[in-house]
């Protein structure tokens, strides 16, 4: 992993009495943690199928982190992604070389379409959250983490607060930290995770959810891989809202002078509002920084 993925950096900044580390995974090359998932499961795929391919659904992240493995793969990309994908991050998938097909998320599965698609290819299918070696990939960033902490002086991660979206950056980390306390944090009404968690059922998003700027989030349900993970883990669940996670963004730009994108910036808007108790060997991570700029000049220049 670490010959191909780089090493994204860890700052810490003192608030409340209290110093807390940030796992800055927007500064990777595509821009977002999914990089490490899809390069150690594209990595499994035996030599002799690699020329057939992969095909991945995602709203942008996922997808550009399969088309960067690809092409230093050398290997074939279809991406599917909704039709009100943030143009950042289609573009960003156009641009490493993969295919692009659009589909509508009110009305068509994701996962359907991809999966005829990878049959008619003879492709390899490369889910977002629901597959094991994704899981354990994304992981990784936990495990850079605590050694990062480690050399600070800082001690080992003891509660680590998470963006979830299907889960499989929150489930890669409870694994690879299994001492560490792990906090999921999920917009309002997309917070599937968290209601799973508290109903000991996988739980899926209601009809009609709300608006959200949080795209890289929108997952309907949960894989029972994600959440039987989690679940084991003891992980416990908090929802965000939309001006919290503005907050948050504009937070990270200020002491940070990061730009993280909204659905990168939710853990960080937990512990802001006062939903996660800030406290000694907290781990926080942002996990991906792809924004619209107009959206984001418009968060920046928003009054306070």
């Amino acid at each position: 992993m670490a010959a191909a993925v780089p090493a994204t950096p860890l700052f810490t900044i003192e608030t409340q009495g209290v110093t807390v580390a940030f796992k800055a995974e927007n500064l990777q090359p595509m821009g977002a943690f999914k990089l490490r998932g899809a390069w150690h499961r594209m990595t499994a795929i035996e030599p002799g199928l690699r020329a057939k391919g992969v095909v991945a659904f995602s709203s942008g992240n996922h997808a550009q982190g399969v088309a960067w493995a690809a092409r230093r793969l050398g290997m074939p990309a279809m991406i599917v992604m909704p039709s009100d994908a943030p143009k950042a991050k289609r573009d960003g998938t156009l641009a490493l070389g993969a295919e692009v097909v659009d589909y509508d998320r009110a009305t068509e599965s994701r996962e359907a379409i991809a999966a005829r698609l990878a049959e008619a290819r003879g492709a390899v299918l490369v889910p977002s959250f629901d597959d094991p070696w994704v899981i354990e990939g994304q992981g990784s960033s936990g495990v850079e983490a605590a050694a990062q902490m480690a050399v600070l002086g800082l001690g080992v991660p003891k509660h680590v607060v998470v963006p979830c979206g299907g889960g499989g950056l929150s489930a890669g980390i409870a694994l690879a930290l299994p001492e560490a306390r792990v906090t999921v944090v999920e917009p309002e009404g997309w917070d599937d995770m968290r209601r799973s968690l508290v109903a000991g059922r996988i739980e899926p998003v209601g009809d009609s959810p709300p608006p959200t700027a949080c795209d890289s989030l929108q997952t309907m349900r949960v894989s029972p891989l994600t959440f039987d993970v989690l679940s084991r883990r003891g992980a416990t669940g908090v929802a965000v809202t939309e001006a919290e996670i503005r907050h948050a963004q504009r937070w990270a730009a200020d002491r940070l002078r990061l730009v993280v994108e909204p659905g990168g910036a939710v853990a960080l808007a937990a512990i802001l509002a006062g939903k996660v108790a800030m406290e000694p060997g907290m781990l926080v991570l942002l996990s991906g920084g792809n924004v619209d700029r107009a959206a984001y000049a418009s968060v920046l220049a928003e009054a306070v």
